[in-house]
Formats: C-alpha cells, structure tokens, sequence
C-alpha cells in the first residue's frame, strides 16, 4: 500500500491492521478536560469528597454541550480521517464529542481487592451501537471512540478490549446480509419484532462469546489520550478497584456511505476497510445486504432525557461565583 497519511506513523497503521485499535497520546488538552468537567459533580449530585454518595458503580450521563471532533481534538480527527479514508467519507454532522460522561466509581467491595477477576468474567462485553441494526458495512458506527477525561491507572475500571474478538463478530455479520438487532439477546435476527425495550440492556452483549477470545487489553490513560477501535471490536468496562472515578466518553463517528469491501482500486480501501477483510481472511468481498438499513430508538433515550432534566436543575441552583 502507498497511502499517505496526515497523521498516523506506519508503526500505527501496522498496529491497527494487527490489533484493531491505536491510542493517540495528548488528543485534547487537560484545559478542554477541565472545562467540560467542572460542573460534573453537581450535574451528578454527588459529593467528590464523601464515597457514601457514590451509589452506582457506573453512571451514563446525557450531553448539555457539543463540540466538532476538529476543533475539540484536531490530531483525533486527522487520525480519524486516516482510518475511515478521508474527510470526505465521513459525515460531520455526526462527528461531535459531547459532555456524556461515562463515570467509573467502582464499589466498597472491590476497593482494595487485589486478586482481580479474569478479563472473560466480566458482565457487560459488548459490541456499540444500540440505535440501528447491524450490518457488516454499517456506517453509523464507522469507529469506536474513547476519549479519556480522567487519569486512569491499571486497575482504576478503565475499559477491557478483545481484539481477537473481531474476526468472530466480521464473520458472523458477513454470513447474515440480512441484519442484526442491537439487543442484549447474542446475535438477533433483524427480522425479529421488538416492541418492548425495557428488558434490554442497551448493548449487543457477548458473554457467551467472548470465552473464546484469548487476547485481552486494559485501556489505561491520561486526561487527553483518545483511543480509536475497530466498529467491532468487543469491549467491557473494568471493574474499579481504585475507587478514584474514572470518566471516559463513548461518542460514534459515522460515514456518508457504507463501508465497501469490493473496491477495484485496493488503495481506495480505508484502514478499517482493510481490517475487516484481514478478519475473514479474504482480499475481496462482494458484501449486500437483504433487508433495509433502520435507526432504532434505545430505552437509554428516555432514561437520559429524564437524566438531563434532574441535571439543569442542579445546573440552575447552583451558587453563581
């Protein structure tokens, strides 16, 4: 290949191509962190000081604010570029990073706890995107991005990747053209009917799966370090045995069109165009799907918005400086 690229090194287009993901070190700066996660605890009405208000191990918040990923993060959104083929593949409407945190707290009985459980054991391995049906060239969720808002150490829940899990999810989507539905049931036919999302999970869950991967990655970071994944790989939050909160954001970056695996000129191919077909061992892949692309509204939407709600009015009272 003789691509050239504006930001990532051949040792990082080597290590994507082999492993799936790559983590740019410095992606925003510490001042960008700081300002969007000043008012954090008290949109959480929680108490930075005092563990016994901590009372879920894990929080999803909603957004109040929104920047483009090229202002926030412009080297994230050079590698971006690099991966997905250029600018001009990817939609930009949808690439903007919110103040969704995802905050990590972890529990008084892990804390301290030095015999860790195994990787495979953890409850919540997963494939993202719980808003549209899943195809092998879906181009809704064209990355997984985790830009990290915390230091996060070795053990401080920060979030388990299965690189090796990639190959089974690639080839389980190339053998069904016909779409699978992101629900906590492993592996749904998009023909299925779901008209209750209540028991779901919010997740393409892969509990079952996940026992065969044998290569597992921590994601530790700094404030600032963005990590760029695969659409497919299996991931898990960690658990926290630290207790010092760990906030990370999950935000999609989408194409215009869905990825191509048949392209006649191989250099057209973007990196993670070139991933997949490294996955199912194939140089070409002639890929249509048999029923029609559709957008799902998760359960989470709901539950966010009442969320968001709780939050502005903690925003309205607190103190003015």
């Amino acid at each position: 290949m003789t691509q050239q690229y504006k930001y990532l090194s051949p040792e990082q287009v080597a290590h994507f191509l082999e492993h799936g993901y790559i983590v740019i070190r410095n992606g925003f700066t510490e001042e960008k962190a700081a300002e969007w996660t000043k008012t954090m605890w008290i949109r959480l009405g929680l108490d930075p000081n005092d563990k016994s208000t901590w009372i879920r191990d894990r929080i999803h918040m909603p957004w109040h604010h929104k920047e483009s990923v090229a202002t926030f993060a412009p080297k994230v959104w050079d590698a971006m570029q690099d991966l997905l083929g250029g600018a001009e593949r990817i939609n930009e409407e949808d690439s903007h990073w919110g103040d969704s945190f995802i905050v990590n707290f972890g529990n008084d009985a892990l804390e301290g706890v030095t015999e860790h459980i195994h990787p495979r054991d953890l409850d919540n391995w997963h494939v993202d995107g719980d808003f549209f049906v899943h195809f092998l060239d879906s181009p809704e969720q064209a990355l997984l991005v985790i830009p990290i808002f915390s230091n996060i150490k070795a053990g401080g829940g920060g979030t388990f990747i299965a690189p090796d899990g990639i190959e089974m999810i690639a080839r389980y989507l190339a053998s069904h053209p016909e779409g699978v539905m992101p629900t906590g049931l492993s592996f749904t036919p998009s023909t299925t009917i779901f008209t209750d999302f209540k028991d779901d999970p919010g997740y393409w869950s892969h509990l079952k799966e996940v026992q065969n991967c044998t290569h597992f990655v921590e994601m530790s970071g700094q404030v600032g370090d963005v990590v760029l994944l695969h659409p497919l790989m299996l991931h898990s939050a960690a658990k926290n045995y630290l207790r010092q909160p760990r906030v990370i954001t999950n935000p999609p970056v989408s194409l215009k069109e869905p990825f191509n695996f048949a392209r006649e000129n191989v250099e057209e191919y973007s990196l993670v165009e070139r991933k997949t077909l490294k996955a199912l061992d194939v140089d070409k892949l002639d890929f249509h799907i048999t029923t029609e692309r559709r957008r799902i509204t998760p359960k989470r939407v709901e539950v966010q918005q009442k969320l968001l709600e709780e939050e502005k009015q903690r925003l309205k009272a607190m103190p003015r400086v």
